[in-house]
């Protein structure tokens, strides 16, 4: 699964005006969540490539009415439409190559590390924090080769990264059901990646869904290792789909965890909607995470 792609349609046979924000329905009279109505304690984001139905003005709609902060995974051809909604990048993407070919092998160095320089500058000059990386696939790499090519790369960035202010992130996915053959696919790489790089600007990205199917233990690895998670994604597992009753994560508790922490981040939404009404569920999805 990429999420560049549409893996699927977002809810198959919804009409299009079930993808509009909710006051733009005549047939609804529901009221959705707003800015003011939310506690403050966790700043929401939702992911785009979700849903594939909605272009990113709508969604930024959507996000508005919400009281969402910005839109995860936003490179800068989407930033205006973004600043024009009043919403931010938070976390931002485009240097990357795929999610296959990342800093753990050391022939894609030289393009990556350019790739990064440059978005390493655009996003400071846009104003935003975030920028999405990946170690990439093992191909029968070993991981501590994996870890000492991904310092190398890496290292070559962070200088630039800490001068402007930008946070490295590195996702951790599973690579049981969804990223066959990924190398960060569990939080003791990714952390011993984190140690030896030694800087704050490189943090790793949590994505609880990919976790709980990787390791589990979420709560007690937050508690434990929150110093080294920079940003977190949510989905229901199994299946990738809304965080409500119908799967197996408690999410109010790992949000109560996540805030305990003292986290200032962003959390983003970012499950594939199943139900009739996508953005009910994304709505339904942020007051369960609103702790």
């Amino acid at each position: 699964m990429n999420r560049r792609e549409a893996i699927q349609k977002t809810a198959a046979g919804a009409s299009a005006a079930a993808f509009l924000p909710l006051s733009l329905q005549t047939n609804s009279s529901e009221k959705v969540i707003s800015s003011n109505e939310l506690k403050g304690n966790i700043n929401h984001s939702v992911c785009e490539w979700c849903y594939p139905d909605l272009n990113l003005e709508e969604l930024c709609q959507v996000a508005n009415e919400l009281g969402l902060v910005g839109i995860d995974l936003i490179g800068p051809k989407g930033w205006s439409t973004l600043k024009k909604n009043n919403l931010i990048s938070t976390m931002c993407n485009g240097a990357e190559i795929s999610l296959t070919k990342g800093f753990n092998h050391k022939n894609y160095h030289n393009r990556l590390v350019d790739n990064y320089l440059e978005h390493i500058d655009l996003v400071a000059e846009a104003g935003y924090t975030n920028l999405i990386c990946f170690s990439g696939n093992r191909n029968g790499m070993d991981d501590e080769t994996g870890l000492k090519n991904s310092v190398k790369g890496l290292k070559k960035i962070l200088g630039r990264a800490e001068k402007r202010g930008v946070v490295i992130q590195m996702e951790l996915f599973n690579s049981k059901i969804n990223h066959p053959d990924y190398m960060c696919d569990n939080t003791p790489w990714g952390i011993e990646l984190c140690k030896r790089l030694d800087s704050p600007n490189f943090k790793l990205l949590y994505d609880i869904y990919h976790m709980q199917i990787s390791e589990g233990d979420i709560i007690r690895t937050i508690q434990d290792h929150h110093q080294y998670f920079g940003h977190y994604h949510t989905a229901g597992v199994p299946g990738r789909n809304e965080i409500d009753e119908t799967q197996e994560l408690f999410y109010p508790a790992i949000m109560q965890a996540i805030v305990a922490t003292g986290f200032k981040g962003y959390v983003a939404q970012e499950f594939i909607p199943t139900a009739k009404d996508p953005i009910e569920s994304l709505r339904r999805a942020i007051s369960i995470c609103d702790v």
